[in-house]
């Protein structure tokens, strides 16, 4: 049975680490898992005066992908201990209209990614506080922190050592046992 995941990416930027890392659960995850990225970059600011029969169209995009997965893989970078701005109005677009979240109840899982040894624990764990109101279960383990990012991919952004590679692909087999844990 296939599981169609959305792929939600924090960081905007050409070239991001955190695409490359989601790029590579992808390329992991078992067959059983169809992680598809799905833009958050083109999202106009949530705004409620908006939120009428005509939206816009990107959040009506938007909203219809994620709606049509089963399950949320975050993959994100950390901006000022926190989330990214990009990453945190997808959170609010999916949400809306009140009582038509795209996000509830499905199961999720955050990889955080940085060039710092800190790897962003603390987006990783600000992120679990608005997916908790979203009714989102969200995997406790293993939890990914990507430290030194930047020493991890090559210039194709593709992963260099064999031990994250073993450690991301034993990660998405855990999201793929949380997903039916939680659907079961």
């Amino acid at each position: 049975m296939t599981v169609r995941v959305a792929l939600i990416v924090g960081s905007l930027r050409k070239g991001s680490y955190s695409r490359a890392i989601g790029m590579e659960l992808k390329a992991l995850a078992e067959p059983g898992l169809e992680i598809e990225p799905v833009e958050i970059g083109d999202l106009p600011l949530y705004d409620p005066d908006l939120e009428t029969d005509n939206p816009p169209p990107a959040w009506e995009r938007f909203r219809e992908e994620v709606a049509t997965t089963e399950a949320v893989l975050f993959v994100t970078p950390e901006y000022n201990r926190s989330i990214p701005g990009a990453l945190k109005n997808a959170l609010d677009v999916g949400s809306r209209p009140y009582g038509h979240s795209v996000w509830q109840g499905k199961p999720a899982a955050i990889v955080s990614v940085s060039p710092g040894a800190v790897a962003a624990f603390g987006a990783n764990h600000h992120l679990r506080q608005p997916l908790v109101f979203l009714n989102m279960p969200t995997m406790q383990q293993p939890e990914a922190y990507i430290g030194n990012v930047a020493n991890l991919l090559d210039e194709n952004g593709k992963l260099k050592k064999d031990d994250t590679k073993t450690f991301l692909k034993s990660f998405t087999d855990a999201f793929a046992a949380w997903i039916d844990k939680t659907k079961a």
